[in-house]
Formats: structure tokens, C-alpha cells, sequence
């Protein structure tokens, strides 16, 4: 009887196999013929979604085969692209870039920051009103010049309360995770990130507004209106914040892409004013070792929302890129070094009641690093049916070298 047991759960396992559709392929302006990072996709009629890589390419995992993918992307008309059945992988996409007629544009030019202040006034009522669970993608990397010497990655679940209360009640579990550090003995500076999976909590300037929104810091802003634009199709106010003003700690500026009708921040594209150096360091670095010199060059923060038919925002994608030059005293050369981190939003698991907040040891915290807890970076079929932002070729490539270093 066990042994019956055994083969039914087996065979259970491969019917479910079987089941899965997978839609895979690579996405491109139609006019340039050039691949599209970051590009938004999502199985119409399900909550999963994931966006393309830095080369355009994408795979889509689903329980049932959809008939339809949805597209969107900053600046290109949102493309609903058709699925033929057993024609679903390697699918050769382009989307067309919209063009905004100024002429059909009504913009408060004069007053960008009564935009913004409305903006945040909304936040209650746009983005959502009851907690939820989320499935998530998460990696980050490091690099020394142009040669990645960490991968870490993983699967996790990122509970959100309702926006109305603030990102404190919020929490993330890791799921399934893996990583793989160079070993290389040139490699004397190792870099991990303080927090990693916590990150897209942090920065969610929707609810977070301590982050960029606070209304006490809104006065040290230059604002000024930008060109317009589509996502969604749906018209945007691009309100550009520039820190005008001293304070104790280095401010994060950029774009706000503001919806026209409904006054949501959809996204943000964000960079710390790294003018000066020390103020800098203090705001990026959590620690290092005796002797290094560290210069910061740039930190990013792109956060993308996205709409439901409903009408309620939430986040979609968010990316983290810092760049810093660190070199030994009495070296007389810097090495430059680049980290990355992103997430993206796979699946909308449940809401209200049923959202169970990640409590104990599942939860991550906020000063933990995520490279020491999840395990070696090997198996190939490591994350199965989960769905995950593809690696970009590079980066297939360098998982590789390091496997073979780390192996001998």
C-alpha cells in the first residue's frame, strides 16, 4: 500500500508537470529592432506577472495555459499579444512607442508641487485598502568592474498591510533562495547587501513616505514640470525634485510619473544626491574594514506600480543599482564595483483575512543579510515551477565560470 502511495504521489507530480504552460521569448522596440528591459507582462485572466531582463528576454510559468499576455512599458503602447496553443515559447514580440499630442495635454504647469501634495493626499484612497500576501522574485549582484564575483537569489513571500498604515507592519519570508561568491584570490573585498529582500518595503514611496514623500522635506525641492507621457496607456504628469537644500544626510531626487486622472504614483525613478562624498557614504555604507577607502558614485531606485481594473495600485517591480569605487590605502589604484538588486511581484496570493503575516524565523529582517541565509548555487532546475526575472546571458555566463572555480 505505501508503495502505491508512492507511485500515485509521483504520477500526481508529473500530470502537474504537464500542466504548466510555459511562455518564453524576447521583447523589442519595432521601430530600433532593440530588446526592452523591464518591460511589465502579465497572463491575462491570472494574478502572475514578471518582467523581462536587461537583454528583453522573459519565461512565463502559468497553471493553465492563457490566451492572452498583457504588455506594458514606460513610453510604448500597452501590446495584448495572442497565444496560439503548443506555440508559446520563443515568441518574437515588438511594442510600438506612443507619441503624446501636447496639444491634447491640460497640465498645472505652474504648480508641479500641488500635483505632488495631491498626489500623496490620494494615496489612501488608490493604492490598497486591505492587507495582502504577494509572491516575489528577488537577486542581487555584485560586480568588480565589469566581472561578477556574488549571485544570490531567491523566492519569497512579501506581506503588505493596507496603506493607510505604515510599512512597519510589513514583512517578507524567503521561500527558496541560493547563492555563489567568487573565490577568485585577487577578490580581497567581498560586498553584501544589508537587508536585501526587506529593500522593496523600504522604498515603497507610496507608503513609506518617510522615504522621499514627507511632507516636512517636501520644501527642500526644486520642482518643475517634464514632457508628459503614456503608461497603460493612460496620460502622466512627469514631475522632476531636485534638493535644493542643505540638511544632515544626503536627499533622493529625480521623476514622478503622477496618472492624470487619478492622481496615483505609478512609478519613480530616484538617485541620491552624491555631491557630497562623506554624507554619501554614511547614507550607503553600514560597514567596512580598517583600512578601505570608500567613494560612492551613484544609488538608484526605480519603483513601478501597476493598476488593477479595480482601479488599486500596487507595487509591481522595484530596482536598486549603487556603484562606489573602494581601494586599501597605499594602493594607488580604485577598483570600481557595482551591486544590484531587484524584485518583482509573480503572484497575488491571497488579501484581506486570508493574508497571514510571515512571523518567527521565516521572517527577514531589516539588518540581516540575505547572502548568509540561503544555501550554494547549483542545482539546475533549482526553482521548478516558480516564475523568476531571467538571467540575463552575461549573467548565465558568470554563474557559470563561478560554478567551475568553485567546484575544483
Amino acid at each position: 500500500m505505501k508503495r502505491l502511495l508512492s507511485t500515485l504521489l509521483m504520477l500526481l507530480a508529473l500530470l502537474t508537470l504537464q500542466a504548466q504552460t510555459v511562455v518564453s521569448g524576447v521583447v523589442k522596440d519595432r521601430q530600433t529592432g532593440q530588446p526592452l528591459a523591464h518591460v511589465s507582462i502579465a497572463a491575462e485572466g491570472t494574478e502572475v506577472h514578471t518582467v523581462t531582463n536587461d537583454d528583453g528576454r522573459f519565461t512565463l510559468k502559468t497553471a493553465l495555459p492563457p490566451r492572452y499576455i498583457l504588455l506594458s512599458h514606460i513610453g510604448y503602447k500597452t501590446r495584448r499579444q495572442p497565444l496560439e496553443e503548443g506555440k508559446t515559447e520563443g515568441l518574437q514580440i515588438s511594442m510600438l512607442a506612443s507619441t503624446v499630442k501636447l496639444s491634447e495635454v491640460i497640465i498645472s504647469a505652474d504648480d508641479p508641487l500641488g500635483i505632488v501634495k495631491a498626489a500623496i493626499d490620494r494615496i489612501a484612497d488608490n493604492y490598497a485598502r486591505q492587507p495582502e500576501l504577494m509572491r516575489c522574485f528577488y537577486r542581487e549582484t555584485a560586480r568588480k568592474g565589469s566581472r561578477f564575483i556574488s549571485v544570490a537569489e531567491a523566492v519569497t513571500d512579501m506581506y503588505k498591510s493596507a496603506y493607510s498604515l505604515g510599512p512597519e507592519r510589513d514583512a517578507v519570508a524567503i521561500l527558496k533562495g541560493r547563492r555563489i561568491m567568487s573565490i577568485k584570490a585577487s577578490d580581497t573585498l567581498g560586498v553584501k547587501i544589508q537587508g536585501g529582500p526587506v529593500m522593496p518595503l523600504m522604498v515603497d514611496i507610496a507608503k513609506n513616505t518617510e522615504y522621499v514623500l514627507n511632507p516636512e522635506m517636501l520644501p527642500y525641492y526644486y520642482y518643475h514640470m517634464k514632457v508628459p507621457t503614456l503608461i497603460d496607456d493612460r496620460l502622466h504628469y512627469v514631475v522632476n525634485m531636485t534638493p535644493k537644500s542643505y540638511t544632515s544626510f544626503p536627499l533622493m531626487g529625480g521623476l514622478l510619473y503622477i496618472d492624470q486622472a487619478t492622481l496615483a504614483i505609478t512609478r519613480a525613478e530616484l538617485q541620491l544626491d552624491v555631491s557630497d562624498r562623506q554624507k554619501a557614504s554614511d547614507y550607503m555604507l553600514v560597514h567596512k574594514p580598517f583600512g578601505l577607502r570608500f567613494r560612492p558614485k551613484e544609488l538608484s531606485v526605480t519603483i513601478v506600480y501597476e493598476t488593477d481594473d479595480q482601479g488599486i495600485t500596487r507595487m509591481s517591480y522595484v530596482r536598486n543599482e549603487m556603484r562606489f569605487n573602494c581601494d586599501w590605502k597605499r594602493r594607488l589604484f580604485a577598483s570600481p564595483y557595482t551591486t544590484v538588486s531587484e524584485m518583482v511581484v509573480t503572484d497575488r496570493l491571497q488579501q484581506g483575512r486570508d493574508a497571514i503575516r510571515p512571523r518567527g524565523r521565516s521572517s527577514f529582517g531589516l539588518r540581516e543579510r540575505f547572502y548568509d541565509k540561503v544555501e550554494y548555487f547549483d542545482d539546475p532546475g533549482f526553482w521548478a515551477d516558480y516564475n523568476i526575472i531571467e538571467p540575463t546571458e552575461s549573467l548565465e555566463h558568470a554563474i557559470n565560470k563561478l560554478k567551475k572555480k568553485v567546484r575544483r
